[in-house]
C-alpha cells in the first residue's frame, strides 16, 4: 500500500447533517483520503433550534458519509471547544482544514484555531461573508479567519471579500468541484420523467434548492409568461423548501397566469430523491440576485446539464456563456426569458452537453486536492 504523504484533520458538517456543505465535506474527505491520512471531525451539536428550527439531520441516505467520523465539536459549548482543540493537538496533524460559511461559528472556530499547536490551518471559504448580512459579521469573520495560514476561495467575490479583511492572505481561488454522487440510479431522462409524470416532448426547466430572496425565483416566475408564449409544452419545476414565503410566490404565479406550466415540490428533498429532478430536466436555471458560488451548478454539471444563470458573484466563474449555458443580467425577467427561448431554439441540452463535459477536469475533486497540496504542503507556499 502506498504511504500517505501527510496528516490532515478535516472539520465540518458531514452525514447525517443536511445540506450542500455537508455533501461537500464528505466528498472532500473522500478525495483527500486518496493521498493523505485524514481524520474527519464533525459536530456533536451544530445549530441551536433558535437559529435553525427545522430538522438538521437526514438519515435516509448515507452516500456522502465518510467511513469514519468523530462527532466531537459542540458549537455552543466553550468548554468543549477547548477539549476539542486538545484532542486535535494529540493527533499531531500537519494541516487542519476548517469549512467556513457563517459567523455563527466564529467563537467556536476562533477558540479551537487559537489553541492548535504546530500545524497549519486552512479555511475553505464557501462564503467569506454570509448571504444575509448583519451587524458585526465582518468583525467576527476577520477575527476568525486571521487564525488561518491559508485559504481556499471559490469565487471572485469571495476573493475580494477575503482581501478586504486580510490583504496579504495566502490563498488559491479554486472552483467548486462537481457533485456527481447524486447519480445513484443512473436514471435516463425518459425514466425520470415517467416518475414525475412529465412527457418526453416537454421542455423542462429546473429551479432547485432552498427558496430564498437572494435566489431570485420571483424573476424567473415573471419570465415564464413570455417563455410560455414562445415555447409550446414548457414546464418549470420548482423544487425545494420555501420556508415561510410560499404564499407570496403562489400569488405571484397566479398573477402571471403561469400556474399551468409550473410544478412545485415544496420541502426538503432527500439525497436519494435529487436524481430524478436533474435527470428529467433540460436545463437548470439560477436567477440569483446575489451569490458567491453555488453547489447547484455543480450538481447540474454532475448530470451533464447546462445552466442558465445570472451574471452575479461567482456564477460567471463556473458558467461559460455559450458553452456550458448562458449568463444573463440579474433582476431582469426579459433577459431570463430570452435566454431560455434561445437555449431551446439553439438545440437545447444536446447542444451544450459536450461543453459541460469538456469542463470535467476543471471541476474535479482531483484538481481541488492539487490546489490544497500546492497551497499547504509546498515549501514555497505558492499562490
Amino acid at each position: 500500500m502506498e504511504e500517505k504523504s501527510g496528516k490532515i484533520v478535516l472539520i465540518g458538517p458531514v452525514y447525517p447533517y443536511k445540506g450542500g456543505i455537508s455533501h461537500y465535506t464528505g466528498l472532500m474527505y473522500r478525495a483527500l483520503s486518496q493521498k493523505y491520512d485524514v481524520t474527519m471531525i464533525s459536530y456533536s451539536f451544530q445549530y441551536p433550534k433558535l437559529l435553525y428550527k427545522k430538522e438538521q439531520k437526514d438519515y435516509s441516505n448515507d452516500t456522502f458519509k465518510p467511513d469514519k467520523v468523530e462527532y466531537l465539536i459542540n458549537t455552543a459549548n466553550p468548554l468543549n471547544w477547548l477539549s476539542s482543540a486538545r484532542q486535535i493537538n494529540k493527533m499531531n496533524p500537519d494541516l487542519v482544514i476548517i469549512q467556513w460559511w457563517h459567523p455563527y461559528f466564529a467563537p467556536c472556530y476562533q477558540t479551537i484555531a487559537g489553541h492548535l499547536k504546530n500545524t497549519k490551518i486552512l479555511f475553505v471559504c464557501h462564503n467569506v461573508f454570509p448571504h444575509e448580512r448583519f451587524p458585526m459579521d465582518k468583525l467576527l469573520t476577520r477575527k476568525t479567519l486571521t487564525k488561518g495560514d491559508c485559504f481556499i476561495v471559490q469565487s471572485r467575490q469571495d476573493e475580494e471579500d477575503l482581501k478586504s479583511i486580510i490583504p496579504d492572505a495566502n490563498y488559491v481561488r479554486a472552483v467548486h468541484p462537481t457533485y456527481n454522487a447524486f447519480k445513484m440510479q443512473n436514471l435516463s431522462k425518459e425514466e425520470a420523467r415517467k416518475r414525475l409524470g412529465i412527457s418526453d416532448d416537454e421542455k423542462v426547466l429546473l429551479f432547485f434548492g432552498f427558496v430564498r430572496k437572494y435566489k431570485g425565483l420571483d424573476y424567473l416566475i415573471k419570465a415564464m409568461p413570455e417563455v410560455k408564449r414562445a415555447l409550446s409544452d414548457c414546464k418549470l419545476l420548482v423544487v425545494g423548501d420555501f420556508g415561510d414565503d410560499k404564499e407570496e410566490y403562489l400569488q405571484l404565479i397566479d398573477r402571471n397566469k403561469v400556474s399551468d406550466v409550473i410544478d412545485i415540490y415544496d420541502g426538503y428533498i432527500p439525497d436519494k430523491e435529487v436524481e430524478k429532478f436533474f435527470a428529467a430536466c433540460d436545463v437548470v436555471v439560477l436567477p440569483y440576485v446575489s451569490a458567491t458560488q453555488s453547489g447547484i451548478v455543480q450538481i447540474a454539471y454532475g448530470f451533464d446539464k447546462p445552466v442558465i444563470a445570472t451574471n452575479v458573484g461567482g456564477l460567471p466563474d463556473v458558467v461559460t456563456d455559450g458553452k456550458t449555458g448562458y449568463l444573463v443580467e440579474s433582476e431582469n425577467p426579459q433577459a431570463i426569458s430570452e435566454a431560455v427561448i434561445r437555449f431551446f431554439e439553439s438545440g437545447g441540452e444536446e447542444h451544450f452537453a459536450p461543453g459541460v463535459k469538456d469542463e470535467n477536469y476543471r471541476f474535479s475533486w482531483d484538481r481541488m486536492v492539487e490546489n490544497i497540496s500546492t497551497l499547504c504542503f509546498d515549501q514555497e507556499m505558492a499562490r
